[in-house]
């Protein structure tokens, strides 16, 4: 069971301690990597030590986490004025709020990946806005496109991340900042105008839909659904994150149906449609076994060049 850290005495702003992995084993990169914004992510940084570093902007401030794994116990520490607010959200944040327990593989690809990849577990951070934007950010243009977008974004409006962090890291700006954003500043950044808007907008809700976190998954994306520019795609790919939601599959991405037409029934030229059929067996854990599809590995033979760089997402 996860337990509280308690404070340093020589460091008021910084939490360390040990908390015992909860429900089986824990695979840090697994879980936390889909909050990481490519390999250059101001955000997020993986040192040499196998530690994780996330700096987020709490609703109590700024702060950042380091995380580690230990034999079989998480060491973490955190600083900054959200120290307490990412103290307390931690065990979310490693999964323990997650419950493998009812997913049961219909598919021997999924029970050999499942078994493969046993410290799997969906991250809860409890944070919208910083799930919410780098998605926006993805609409419709590569990969690449929209990490370098975010790079240039967070390093010009953030702040730099507080403690004694790896050089470069950065908490995102706040709502207010991000609202406020020139409109050539967007541009610099390779940002066109309707995914600009789209920020724009969310971050003048920003605390209507922070408050998303709470609610139940299909509740939360609707939610944020009633900002014009947010869409399924971008709804699902959030709530995933913030909200920890094991049963919300993306919908309206390039490539995933194929991927998992392919893995799960051979079928390279699957839609969206026949992807939530092949994952209805999994109901109420249909992310989670997307998820497994794309660790396995399997993924359809190439007819022309990859595709990756061009992965073009929809709202």
């Amino acid at each position: 069971m996860a337990g509280r850290f308690a404070p340093r005495p020589a460091r008021a702003t910084t939490r360390g301690g040990h908390l015992g992995v909860p429900s089986g084993p824990l695979d840090l990169g697994l879980t936390l990597g889909p909050l990481r914004r490519g390999p250059h992510d101001p955000t997020f940084r993986v040192t040499d030590d196998g530690s994780i570093w996330r700096a987020s902007r709490t609703p109590e401030g700024p702060g950042t986490v380091r995380v580690r794994v230990l034999g079989s116990e998480v060491t973490a520490d955190t600083w900054g004025p959200g120290a307490a607010w990412l103290d307390e959200n931690l065990p979310a944040l490693l999964g323990a709020e997650d419950d493998p327990a009812p997913f049961v593989p219909r598919h021997k690809l999924l029970l050999a990946t499942h078994r493969r990849r046993p410290g799997l577990r969906l991250t809860r951070t409890g944070l919208v806005l910083e799930s919410l934007i780098p998605s926006v950010l993805e609409q419709k243009v590569t990969t690449t496109e929209a990490y370098g977008s975010w790079r240039r974004l967070v390093r010009q409006y953030g702040e730099p991340a507080p403690g004694p962090v790896p050089e470069g890291l950065h908490v995102m700006p706040d709502a207010r900042t991000w609202a406020r954003i020139p409109s050539w500043e967007w541009h610099r950044a390779n940002v066109d105008d309707k995914r600009a808007a789209t920020i724009v907008r969310a971050a003048r809700v920003a605390p209507r839909l922070e408050e998303a976190a709470r609610m139940p998954p299909p509740e939360a994306r609707r939610r944020l659904e009633l900002v014009p520019g947010i869409g399924p795609w971008t709804s699902a790919e959030t709530v995933q994150r913030s909200n920890g939601a094991p049963d919300e599959v993306t919908t309206g991405d390039l490539h995933l149906p194929g991927i998992v037409g392919w893995a799960l029934a051979g079928d390279r030229t699957a839609d969206d449609a026949t992807m939530l059929e092949l994952l209805a067996p999994y109901a109420g854990q249909r992310h989670r076994a997307a998820r497994l599809v794309l660790l396995s590995g399997r993924t359809p033979p190439r007819r022309a060049p990859r595709l990756a760089p061009n992965d073009i997402r929809s709202l």
